[in-house]
């Protein structure tokens, strides 16, 4: 895209890089999909990968201007090592929160053998049981697109989830929006990076900071 007559950036005064972190593990015994309910916490295990993503992203030695986090708490407490490593502020951002989904507050292993349920999976395309993968990438996009303006020079992060992160790497590549969701490459405190050339928002890379917490690690509660 080239700068438009009128408009109030140019391509020198705009982020850098921006970097989609995953939150951390979350504190869910009942092992429900817990999507936008509230109080679900990150557990001890999910604050020390948080701490792994904020270590790594300090590690690349880069100038970090900006830090987005989704509204809900287990996002706000992985954007914490981040604001403290690098003297920011979080900034709740919204429109990168996890989507809404009807199976929330339910063992997913027991609402899918339920009859009743079955037809909200009649439409996995869509998908028809939660919000449409089309409204997650226009939301997404829209997030990033104002981050990336409004950051006048450094990074940006954006602490967010797995369904919205995996979404908008699958609009940049040109994937398919309908998918497995066990073959996300979304992991736990992972951190998915972009940057914007004047074709649009390129991937320019993905890491794994927290993969050597992972296997003691539940992770059943994402869409």
């Amino acid at each position: 895209m080239n700068p438009q007559l009128g408009e109030t950036y140019t391509w020198r005064v705009v982020a850098d890089q921006i970097h989609l972190v995953r939150h951390g593990e979350v504190h869910n015994p009942s092992r429900v999909l817990y999507g936008r309910l509230p109080a679900f916490r990150l557990s001890e295990l999910g604050e020390r990968m948080a701490q792994a993503a904020a270590d790594d992203l300090v590690s690349r030695d880069r100038t970090v201007g900006a830090l987005y986090a989704s509204p809900l708490q287990r996002t706000q407490e992985s954007a914490a090592p981040v604001a403290a490593a690098f003297g920011l502020a979080v900034v709740s951002e919204p429109r990168v929160i996890e989507p809404f989904n009807e199976f929330e507050g339910k063992r997913m292993s027991r609402a899918l053998k339920n009859p009743l349920n079955w037809p909200k999976l009649r439409n996995p395309s869509r998908p028809s049981w939660g919000e449409p993968y089309a409204s997650i990438v226009n939301r997404m996009t829209a997030a990033v697109e104002d981050a990336w303006r409004a950051t006048p020079s450094g990074d940006v992060v954006i602490v967010s989830h797995q369904l919205p992160i995996w979404m908008l790497h699958s609009s940049v590549v040109g994937a398919p929006y309908r998918h497995d969701p066990r073959k996300r490459r979304c992991a736990l405190s992972s951190i998915t990076t972009f940057e914007r050339t004047e074709q649009g928002f390129v991937e320019v890379g993905y890491v794994d900071p927290a993969a050597r917490l992972s296997s003691g690690a539940t992770d059943v509660g994402a869409v």
